[in-house]
C-alpha cells in the first residue's frame, strides 16, 4: 500500500525531500500560488503551523502555474514574497504541476486518494487543502474556498 512517505520532492532551495522525513507527523499539504485570490491563506497556513507544530502537524506548501499564471515567479521569488509578506516559515517546495500529464506523482497519487467534489480529480485551483495523518494516509481534501482555520476542527480527530 502506497502512503505520503513513499514521495519525495523537490524543496524550494532545490534539494530532494523525501516526505518520510515527516514520518509520524500530521501533515497538511497545499498547492499555493502569490497571485490568487485566495492567497491571504498564507496567513491562516503560517498560523496553523506556527499553532500546532508542537504537536505533529507540519504544512508543506506546492506553489503551482496552471491557475490563471499566478504563480510567475521561479523558487527564490516565491520564496521571498511568502517570507516577506506573510512571514512563512513552514516548508515550501519547488513549482510542480498539480494537473495533467506532468502532474507531480505526489499529486497523481493524492487526487486519487480524495477525489474533488462530484467524484473529480482534477485540482480545480489554487490552495486545494489535503489533510494527512500520521500513518501517511489522506485523510480528507480541501477546497480553496476552505480557509485553513475551518481545518482546526479536523487536526483534533487525527
Amino acid at each position: 500500500m502506497t502512503t505520503v512517505y513513499d514521495f519525495s520532492a523537490r524543496d524550494i532551495d532545490g534539494n530532494e525531500q523525501s516526505l518520510g522525513n515527516w514520518r509520524g507527523k500530521t501533515m497538511l499539504i497545499v498547492n499555493v500560488a502569490s497571485k490568487c485570490g485566495f492567497t491571504p491563506q498564507y496567513k491562516g497556513l503560517e498560523e496553523l503551523w506556527r499553532d500546532r507544530r508542537d504537536e505533529g502537524l507540519v504544512v508543506l506548501g506546492f506553489p503551482c502555474d496552471q491557475f490563471g499564471h499566478q504563480e510567475p515567479g521561479n523558487e527564490a521569488e516565491i520564496k521571498n514574497f511568502c517570507s516577506t509578506s506573510y512571514d512563512v516559515t513552514f516548508p515550501l517546495f519547488a513549482k510542480i504541476e498539480v494537473n495533467g500529464d506532468n502532474a507531480h506523482p505526489l499529486y497523481q497519487w493524492l487526487k486519487k486518494e480524495a477525489k474533488g467534489l462530484l467524484g473529480s480529480e482534477a485540482i480545480k485551483w489554487n490552495f486545494t487543502k489535503f489533510l494527512i495523518d500520521a500513518d501517511g494516509n489522506v485523510v480528507k481534501r480541501y477546497a480553496p474556498t476552505d480557509k485553513p482555520e475551518k481545518i482546526e476542527k479536523d487536526l483534533q480527530k487525527v
